[in-house]
């Protein structure tokens, strides 16, 4: 499903009890200087993550000060983050100019600790190669290290290195829990495109061997995965961010599923076995 870009005056993109994906949540928060707004998600944990611009977060009694400070876009830095617990109110504060954060969430029923994710404590994964068209970065805010501490929800920024190329390849799926081989996460992305005028594909095959969807992908857009293999791609010329949401139904740690006519590019592709084992 994409979802274009549009103002969407600081409600959520995609809601509580979403009818493609239940088990994420998305909202995009835009604020000037001094400006405030309250983050309460009943049923979710959320992530805060600026995505461009400087604020200050308070929940559960604790203040979190000086949270990103990426100035024009989201390549000009390192995402900082905070995570707050199911349920609970966060008050985000501005203190630059002006800021734009992102709301991530994942269903879950459990109340833990609030806490930051400061930049020297994100999990960063870069693979692939410029031969296979593949080669990105992942930069890992609520990641592996942090397993221990949250619920159900993963939260990454994913960059294509270079102008043009793939992601999400080998082709892969996460949308039936059976263990070992596969498990039930929703996935959620917001596209970001430099220049700002370029734009990609998202593919969404629903079995293998059968025709799937296309969606034209510009900056802003917004897809939700609800089930399918789904491959994503950049125009030459152009680099691509998107900002990832997964939230599991039965467990944090993700177990991809790959599409069993390119299961075999695994050994062709520089370091993704090492990218798989982070999505914990």
């Amino acid at each position: 499903m994409h979802i274009a870009p549009h103002d969407n005056a600081n409600r959520p993109i995609v809601g509580i009890d979403h009818p493609k994906v239940p088990l994420t949540f998305f909202n995009i928060v835009r604020l000037k200087r001094g400006g405030q707004f309250v983050s309460r998600v009943p049923g979710y944990e959320t992530c805060i993550v600026p995505a461009t611009g400087t604020v200050d977060v308070a929940v559960g009694g604790l203040s979190f000060a000086a949270l990103g400070g990426r100035g024009t876009d989201v390549w000009d830095g390192e995402p900082e983050g905070v995570y707050v617990p199911v349920g609970l109110a966060a008050e985000i504060t501005c203190q630059s100019t002006a800021c734009e954060v992102f709301v991530a969430g994942a269903r879950f029923d459990t109340v833990l600790a609030p806490f930051a994710v400061r930049r020297d404590e994100i999990d960063l994964v870069q693979y692939g190669s410029d031969g296979t068209k593949t080669h990105r970065k992942i930069k890992h805010i609520l990641g592996q290290r942090h397993h221990g501490r949250v619920g159900r929800l993963l939260v990454s920024e994913l960059y294509t290195v270079g102008q043009g190329g793939w992601s999400g390849f080998p082709s892969h799926k996460h949308d039936t829990d059976r263990l070992p081989l596969e498990t039930r996460h929703d996935e959620t992305y917001n596209f970001r495109f430099r220049p700002p005028h370029g734009s990609g594909l998202q593919m969404l095959q629903r079995e293998d061997g059968k025709p799937g969807d296309a969606y034209h992908i510009v900056d802003g857009s917004t897809v939700c995965i609800d089930a399918g293999y789904h491959p994503c791609a950049v125009l030459p010329g152009y680099e691509m961010y998107y900002f990832t949401i997964l939230g599991g139904l039965s467990q944090r740690s993700l177990v991809q599923y790959f599409q069993p006519s390119h299961a075999d590019q695994i050994e062709n592709i520089p370091g993704i076995k090492d990218m798989i084992a982070k999505f914990k």
